[in-house]
């Protein structure tokens, strides 16, 4: 899912390529994707982009007369600058707003429709949307801190609950909680003002360093590379490779569609954490240690 980092150079590349532009019109190419119908796509129409914004893994696109679209590209979702009035496929093309110079088109891959259109009017109508989690890298290090006590979680959780952070997912609480030296599933009372101090300089640390990687990436084009999966990650999808800082192989966790991953050097004090569904089925002889891990895996490449 497209978070913090990818939404901020979305952003920023529609309001460079079509704000103060006109909407031609407002195509719909599945009717999944539409999800409230007051005002009418074809309201859009004849009214001027005035800005672009992110709210939390949302993008707002602002229209005169306080019209608003808002997108969430939810897991496959995608936005792609065409030519104008670029033909939308017929089994990924969700929608297209068509302006003079070009046509914003949000695609979705595989059968799955998650990614969403609101069309809103009025700021109240948009205010609905904002979670209310903080925004890192706005915030000081005490909002921060009265963010994550605000409840006890693990920091995986606090820092992917967008009540309690702003669009941080998956992917990037991976790489700040290994950039900070915590384990995923450390409790949040249990931090000291200078474990969150910390852990608040890691994540804008990490959030600004990816903005700049993908602004450059996208140069004065479009971002076309949107991914959750980078070989300059320390540890997110990096599962049995190296860390990057003390060469031990990164661990993952896996639940639901998700998973953590984290070097149990870096981050765990050489424990291997228990995933729920292999540690019940090896019970006891769960490997605790990373010496064990390797035991377990006969001391070669198999590691589980």
């Amino acid at each position: 899912m497209p978070e913090l980092p990818d939404i901020t150079v979305y952003v920023e590349c529609i309001k460079a390529l079509a704000c103060e532009q006109v909407l031609d019109g407002l195509r719909i190419g599945s009717p999944f994707v539409l999800r409230t119908v007051e005002p009418a796509p074809a309201d859009f129409a004849g009214r001027r982009l005035v800005s672009t914004e992110r709210i939390g893994k949302r993008i707002a696109l602002s229209f005169e007369g306080g019209y608003f679209a808002v997108i969430h590209l939810m897991i496959a979702g995608r936005l792609h600058w065409r030519r104008p009035g670029a033909v939308l496929q017929r089994r990924h093309g969700l929608c297209a707003f068509d302006f003079p110079q070009g046509s914003l088109v949000l695609t979705e891959a595989g059968t799955k429709r998650r990614a969403s259109l609101h069309l809103v009017s009025g700021r109240d109508a948009l205010r609905a949307f904002d979670r209310g989690g903080v925004d890192v890298l706005r915030s000081t290090p005490e909002a921060f801190a009265a963010a994550l006590r605000s409840r006890n979680r693990t920091l995986k959780r606090a820092l992917t609950d967008p009540a309690i952070t702003d669009g941080i997912g998956n992917t990037y609480s991976d790489e700040i909680l290994h950039r900070a030296r915590f384990s995923p599933f450390r409790l949040t009372e249990t931090l000291s003002d200078d474990d969150i101090s910390s852990l608040h300089q890691a994540a804008v640390d990490v959030l600004t360093e990816w903005i700049d990687r993908l602004r450059a990436e996208a140069g004065s084009g479009f971002p076309e590379k949107v991914t959750a999966f980078r070989p300059e990650m320390a540890v997110h999808g990096r599962y049995g490779q190296p860390c990057p800082v003390c060469g031990a192989k990164i661990q993952r966790i896996v639940y639901t569609e998700n998973e953590s991953n984290y070097c149990p050097v870096c981050q765990t004090e050489g424990r291997v954490l228990a995933d729920r569904a292999l540690s019940r089925l090896l019970k006891e002889d769960w490997p605790r240690t990373l010496d064990e891990l390797e035991k377990l895996a006969g001391g070669g490449e198999g590691a589980p």
